[in-house]
């Protein structure tokens, strides 16, 4: 209809997308500004894209420190790729995406690594009608992420390159080494593809995969490694979990939110588990899980969530403590008592209503 306002019904669009108009923005500040070749903003213009620019009026999307950021910048302006390594839900796909929007202005140029991926779904693969009917041809090939990335000058994103097979892992090796693919199926200048300037690889692994599919010596040194940090400022980690759930919810079309205090409760909470101490410094016996921000987020969203739909329309301490505990339990059941053994004495060193509202919800917790 003309003039009606279209609704997004995409779940998450992606970051170029989802931020066209502050990527906008900065490409016009930028101008002709020098850059590396191939790359849609300059490397000052990635960071502020990345961290935010109060004066520009660009909003923040990762919380790291400006140092950290500027070193994955420059390393995806050099000859090696970017590994970011870290602890489960420390934001390393929102980076390596948010990243590549920034450069490359695609971030879909994906390669998911799991035990069943296969060399053909990194690089390229074959329309076998077309091999069978005319033979090896550019027509026949259908090209996957990696012969897209090179060919375009992008950026490609290698999410959990530890969960892949040692072989297909060191297909990188040449390709990031020389900057070219092989295809030795094709005849002539077609057997080799050689990448335009721009394209990189951002990689990510997490360090609870570590010894599944050890990476080959020779291909960590075809990367800068970074390790991403869980949040350390306590207030801005309650401020993303806010902003991030907020975000969520709207989507959904959930009109609740948690109560201020309940979710700072529920962030200093998980900050203690994952740290195995409390705040004053008194040790504590942490979770299996990672209890990470993301897991925070997704914590309060489902909690709003289960309180619209089922509960008073009030998100309550019960509607946590349900969903936090279903979070606690998918690494170890036991978990969920040793997270009940925490809520129980956690009110002797917080104050506050919230606090007690948890400890009195943990007793739905099962248990002796």
């Amino acid at each position: 209809m003309s003039g009606a306002v279209v609704r997004e019904e995409r779940q998450r669009p992606p970051a170029e997308e989802l931020h066209a108009a502050e990527l906008a923005q900065l490409a016009a500040r930028d101008g002709a500004a020098p850059r590396p070749a191939g790359w849609r903003l300059t490397p000052r213009s990635v960071l502020a894209f990345v961290r935010g620019d109060a004066e520009l009026g660009v909003a923040p999307k990762y919380v790291g420190s400006r140092a950290f950021v500027e070193r994955c910048v420059v390393a995806l302006a050099t000859d090696r790729g970017l590994m970011l390594v870290g602890e489960p839900g420390t934001a390393k796909s929102l980076l390596s995406e948010l990243l590549a929007a920034a450069i490359s202005g695609d971030s879909t140029l994906t390669i998911q690594g799991s035990a069943a991926t296969t060399e053909d779904a990194i690089a390229y693969s074959w329309n076998y009608a077309l091999l069978l009917a005319e033979g090896p041809s550019a027509r026949a090939l259908v090209p996957a992420p990696l012969h897209r990335g090179m060919s375009a000058g992008a950026i490609v994103r290698f999410e959990e390159i530890t969960r892949c097979a040692i072989e297909v892992q060191d297909a990188l090796l040449g390709i990031l080494s020389e900057r070219a693919l092989a295809i030795p199926e094709l005849d002539g200048d077609a057997r080799t593809l050689f990448a335009r300037r721009g394209f990189n690889v951002i990689a990510t692994a997490n360090t609870r995969d570590r010894g599944v599919n050890e990476m080959s010596a020779a291909l960590k040194r075809r990367f800068s490694f970074e390790t991403v940090l869980p949040i350390a400022d306590p207030q801005a980690e309650l401020e993303l979990v806010e902003r991030e759930a907020d975000r969520r919810l709207a989507v959904a079309d959930v009109p609740l939110r948690t109560a201020p205090e309940l979710t700072q409760a529920l962030v200093t909470a998980c900050r203690e588990l994952r740290a195995g101490r409390t705040e004053d410094g008194a040790a504590l016996e942490p979770l299996s899980s990672a209890m990470s921000t993301a897991e925070v987020v997704s914590v309060c969203f489902a909690a709003c969530a289960q309180a619209h739909w089922f509960g008073a329309g009030e998100v309550t301490a019960d509607h946590v403590v349900t969903q936090l505990a279903a979070t606690a339990a998918k690494d170890d059941p036991a978990d969920v008592l040793r997270l009940r053994h925490y809520l129980r004495r956690a009110t002797d060193g917080h104050a506050g209503d919230a606090w007690h509202a948890l400890d009195a919800a943990a007793e739905q917790l099962a248990g002796p």
